[in-house]
C-alpha cells in the first residue's frame, strides 16, 4: 500500500478512546488507511461509506483466517492478541457455502417473525430494570445510578442468553470474558489468551448442559443440527457459532443504547422531536448507529487478490479493519453536516453499522427491538432523565474496537433547586 509519497501508516493505539477526531483526520487523507495493528502487524481500514459497502460485499475479500498470510508463515507471534478473531471458526469467519449453512441455522431465531414474539419478554425486562435503576439512584448518595450496569448491559444479556439456554449464574462471568477478549483491546496477552480458554471452556459448560437436557432454545437446536448429520455442523462450528451469538448479542446493543442516552441527553432538542411526534424511536436507533456508532473498527477481512479500493491498491492477505464509526460521519456520503445528530436525516437508515451482503448481522431486528423499547420506556418512565456528569468526564471504552464509554451515570430527576 505504501509509496515514497504516501503518508505514514497509523500505529493503533491498544487502548482506543474517542474515534471521531481520529476518523475525520485519516478520512481526509483518503477513503482507505493503512495502519499498524497492535503487536507491529501491518494492516488497512476502510474509512469511507461508499468503499465500506463495496468492501463488505466485494466477491474477493473473505472472511475465514487462512487468507491471512502473515498468520500462518511465522510473522505473528502465538500469543498475538487478536489472533482470536483470526484462529475463530462459526458463522462470522465462514465464507460462501459454509456461511449460507451456518446462517440458515441460526438465522431460524432471528427472523422478524421470531423476534417479533419476544417483544413481550423485552417489555417485561425492561420495566423490571428500570425498577433496578430507580431504586439504584434512590439509594445512592447523590441520587445517581448507572444506567449500563442496571439497564443497558442486563437487557441484551438477558434476552440472548435466554435465547441460547444459558443459565442466569453464568451470565456475569461471559460479560466479563467477552469485555476482555473482544473489547478492551490494551488487555495484555497473557490476560487476554487466560480469557479465551476459559470462554471456551465456559461455552462448552453450557452446551454441555443443554445436551444433557434439551430444551426449546437456540444452543439446543444447534446441537440438534449437528447431533442428526455430523457434516452439518462441527464442533469448532457449534462453539464459535455460540461464542458469536453471546458476544454479539449483547456487547453491540450494550453500546447501542449507552451511546442512544447519551446522545439525547446532550441533543435536549432532538428528544424534544421524539416527544411531539416529528421523529420516532427507531429514528433514534438509526441515527445513534450512524452518528456513534457501537462498534468502531472491526477486524478482520481479507483481500483474496490485490484489491483497489477508493483509489488504494490492498495486497492480498492484509487485514483489514471496517470503520463503521468513520464511515458513519462521512461528509462525502452523508452531507457537510455529518457531525450533527440530527433524527430528521434521510439518510440515516442507510448506516453500515450492521455490515452489508452476505454478513449483515443476523441478530440486528433483535438488537433494534431491544434499543426502541428500552429507549422508550426510559424516557417516558423518567423524563427527565440526564447525565450525572459532564459528558466529556466519561470515561471511554478502552478499545478500538467497541465505541462507547465505561461507565454512564445518570439523574432520573432533576436536583431540587437549592
Amino acid at each position: 500500500m505504501s509509496s515514497p509519497h504516501s503518508p505514514a501508516p497509523h500505529v493503533i493505539d491498544p487502548a482506543g478512546g474517542c474515534p471521531h477526531a481520529l476518523n475525520a483526520r485519516l478520512r481526509a487523507r483518503g477513503a482507505v488507511a493503512e495502519v499498524v495493528l497492535p503487536g507491529g502487524v501491518p494492516g488497512a481500514v476502510v474509512l469511507g461509506h461508499e468503499a465500506l459497502r463495496e468492501f463488505l460485499a466485494h466477491p474477493d475479500v473473505a472472511k475465514d483466517g487462512r487468507h491471512f498470510r502473515a498468520l500462518h508463515d511465522g510473522t505473528i507471534a502465538p500469543d498475538w492478541p487478536l489472533r482470536v478473531f483470526a484462529d475463530a471458526r462459526g458463522m462470522h469467519t465462514a465464507d460462501e457455502a459454509d456461511h449460507r449453512r451456518l446462517r440458515a441455522l441460526v438465522g431460524k431465531a432471528f427472523t422478524a417473525r421470531q423476534v417479533e414474539r419476544l417483544r413481550p419478554r423485552v417489555e417485561e425486562l425492561t420495566a423490571r430494570l428500570l425498577d433496578d435503576l430507580e431504586h439504584a439512584a434512590a439509594g445512592s448518595p447523590d441520587g445517581t445510578a448507572d444506567l449500563r450496569a442496571h439497564v443497558a448491559l442486563p437487557l441484551p444479556m438477558s434476552v440472548i442468553c435466554e435465547l441460547l439456554g444459558v443459565d442466569p449464574e453464568h451470565r456475569d462471568r461471559l460479560h466479563h470474558l467477552s469485555n476482555t477478549v473482544i473489547i478492551s483491546t490494551d488487555t495484555a496477552p497473557a490476560e487476554v489468551m487466560a480469557a479465551v480458554r476459559e470462554l471456551v471452556g465456559l461455552i462448552a459448560t453450557i452446551a454441555a448442559a443443554r445436551r444433557a437436557s434439551p430444551g426449546e432454545d437456540l444452543t439446543s437446536a444447534l446441537i440438534a443440527a449437528r447431533e442428526d448429520d455430523g457434516d452439518r455442523l462441527s464442533e469448532a462450528e457449534l462453539t464459535g457459532t455460540m461464542r458469536l451469538m453471546l458476544i454479539a448479542g449483547h456487547e453491540t446493543t450494550l453500546n447501542l443504547i449507552s451511546n442512544a442516552v447519551r446522545a439525547l441527553c446532550t441533543h435536549r432538542d432532538q428528544l424534544a422531536l421524539v416527544r411531539e411526534g416529528k421523529a420516532t424511536w427507531s429514528d433514534v436507533v438509526d441515527e445513534t448507529l450512524r452518528w456513534d456508532s457501537p462498534i468502531s473498527w472491526f477486524p478482520f477481512r481479507y483481500p483474496t487478490r490485490d484489491l483497489t479500493l477508493g483509489g488504494t491498491v490492498i495486497p492480498q492477505g492484509t487485514p483489514v479493519l471496517a470503520g463503521y464509526t468513520a464511515a458513519g460521519r462521512d461528509g462525502a456520503f452523508h452531507g457537510p453536516d455529518a457531525d450533527r445528530f440530527d433524527l430528521t436525516r434521510p439518510t440515516a437508515a442507510r448506516s453500515l453499522s450492521f455490515g452489508h451482503g452476505a454478513h449483515y448481522c443476523v441478530g440486528a431486528p433483535l438488537a433494534r427491538l431491544e434499543a426502541t423499547i428500552a429507549l422508550e420506556r426510559l424516557f417516558t418512565r423518567f423524563p427527565d432523565l440526564d447525565l450525572a456528569v459532564p459528558e466529556s468526564g466519561l470515561p471511554h471504552q478502552r478499545s478500538f474496537i467497541g465505541n462507547s464509554v465505561e461507565e454512564l451515570p445518570v439523574r432520573l430527576t432533576r436536583p431540587t433547586p437549592a
